[in-house]
């Protein structure tokens, strides 16, 4: 990592996590303690940096030792200079009725997973960083909306199951891996045709959206199918999203998609929560690195665009033998599953970013 800033970050974050949510007994990102984590350079003084401490409304005068605690490790940090540290306290979310009834209502955060372009592993991507949000603690879901190829039975281990009928015309969803998904391959035979019309795609979309018991959910991640077509605007007109996603390879032909994806995203007013680079590069058993389809493009165009970059995911043999048999390496304790719960990490902290916060919060 070349970026002195994002060194910084990487080590704040290790900082911060390492103190411990009085709650939980985890650490203070790992709960999602810590928001609006920002790097700011400021001249030979060090970093400015700013962050958030936000607790639960009845449990406020635990935090205060734990904000000052968090404030003195950054400060200590080597690079940073000055140091702004708030600690909010937020009334709880009442129980939704959506935690009864079909729909998304009692979803805290919605958070679309894109592509423009096929071929880049974004559904692969996207099971493994629902499996990452879990891993850190959150109640996810996963929506496989590519109603022309679904993916999520395959890389789930789901081939074959069906969702039981729930009250009215609602379907329970599946558990797997720590998660609660629905897909359109869950519903029809495997061998049968994906042949969808317009109109048809767009219903699939909302039954899947309104009719499914998704309850009460940290994080719902949606794998959008590749493009920017019916589903996709059907998408993102009917659900307020937290952010988006876009997942591609470091290629010119997929940044081209990329770049009319972000277009798509930003028309609509949805934050763009950052971008991945699938298929990085390949490392070789004595470290050397193969740029197969070059070179730090994902990166550089989100650099261009202004957008967060979240990291890189390398050809890696182990991740393809995981999705072809249906167990998420993010899922596992291999060291790939750290890489995906970075990302995870990241994609958190920018929709405490860039989506305003609560009304209702009190500043201690």
């Amino acid at each position: 990592m070349n970026n002195p800033l994002a060194l910084i970050e990487k080590r704040l974050r290790e900082r911060l996590d390492a103190i411990e949510d009085p709650l939980t007994g985890k650490g203070l990102f790992t709960t999602g303690r810590i928001s609006g984590l920002e790097v700011q350079a400021q001249g030979p003084a060090g970093a400015k940096v700013s962050f958030t401490v936000e607790a639960p409304a009845d449990a406020v005068a635990r935090y205060v030792p734990v904000r000052d605690r968090a404030e003195a490790e950054v400060r200590a940090l080597p690079g940073v200079g000055k140091v702004i540290a708030v600690l909010t306290a937020h009334e709880s979310k009442p129980v939704s009725a959506g935690a009864k009834q079909g729909g998304i209502a009692a979803v805290t955060h919605v958070i679309a997973v894109a592509s423009a372009k096929g071929g880049v592993g974004k559904s692969t991507v996207a099971v493994n960083l629902a499996c990452a949000f879990a891993a850190l603690g959150l109640k996810t879901g996963l929506l496989d909306l590519d109603v022309y190829g679904p993916s999520a039975p395959t890389l789930l281990g789901l081939v074959g199951q069906k969702p039981r009928p729930g009250p009215g015309k609602t379907l329970i969803p599946l558990e797997a891996h720590g998660l609660i998904t629905m897909s359109i391959g869950y519903l029809v035979d495997a061998g049968s045709p994906m042949i969808w019309r317009g109109a048809m795609a767009t219903s699939a979309v909302r039954q899947m959206l309104d009719e499914v018991l998704w309850g009460e959910l940290d994080v719902l991640l949606l794998d959008l199918p590749p493009g920017t077509g019916d589903v996709q605007l059907t998408l993102v007109q009917r659900v307020p999203l937290a952010g988006a996603i876009i997942v591609s390879t470091p290629q010119e032909m997929a940044l081209a998609d990329v770049r009319r994806g972000l277009a798509m995203f930003e028309k609509t007013h949805a934050p763009i929560l950052g971008i991945i680079e699938n298929m990085a590069y390949f490392e070789a058993s004595d470290g050397s690195r193969s740029y197969i389809f070059g070179q730090g493009g994902a990166r550089r165009t989100a650099e261009q665009a202004g957008v967060p970059f979240l990291g890189e995911i390398p050809i890696e043999i182990a991740l393809r033998e995981a999705c072809d048999s249906g167990a998420p390496l993010a899922a596992s304790d291999h060291p790939m599953a750290q890489r995906f719960r970075d990302i995870a990490q990241g994609a958190r902290a920018n929709i405490a970013r860039l989506n305003k916060p609560a009304p209702r919060v009190s500043i201690i």
